[in-house]
């Protein structure tokens, strides 16, 4: 009974693992955010959002919607989508345009 009040959740056999691994490699959500902060700091134009996020072999692939051309009414301004690559440690490798739209245009179905 005593050996089991002083067993802590981290003290489970296989779980410092998993926690040690989770610190250093980013989930869709940490990739998420660090695709959308490298790129900014790249570019100078403000994200508006990641419309895809995908695993790929050795990290993640951010598909990330850029304002790039501020236009009045909202509706006709230039907005982008970039593709960024990210190592499976959340470091950017590259990233390039793959889009460009108005606000407003519906895409092709």
């Amino acid at each position: 009974m005593a050996e089991r009040e002083r067993r802590t959740s981290t003290d489970a056999p296989g779980r410092g693992e998993r926690t040690g691994r989770r610190s250093r490699d980013p989930g869709p959500e940490e990739a998420a955010g660090q695709a959308r902060e490298r790129l900014a700091a790249l570019i100078s134009h403000p994200p508006e959002g990641v419309s895809a996020v995908c695993r790929v072999e050795d990290g993640w692939r951010v598909s990330v919607d850029v304002l790039e051309v501020p236009r009045i009414p909202d509706t006709t301004s230039l907005l982008a989508t970039y593709e960024v690559n990210l190592d499976g440690h959340g470091e950017l490798r590259e990233y390039r345009r793959v889009r460009r739209y108005r606000r407003g245009a519906a895409d092709d179905c």
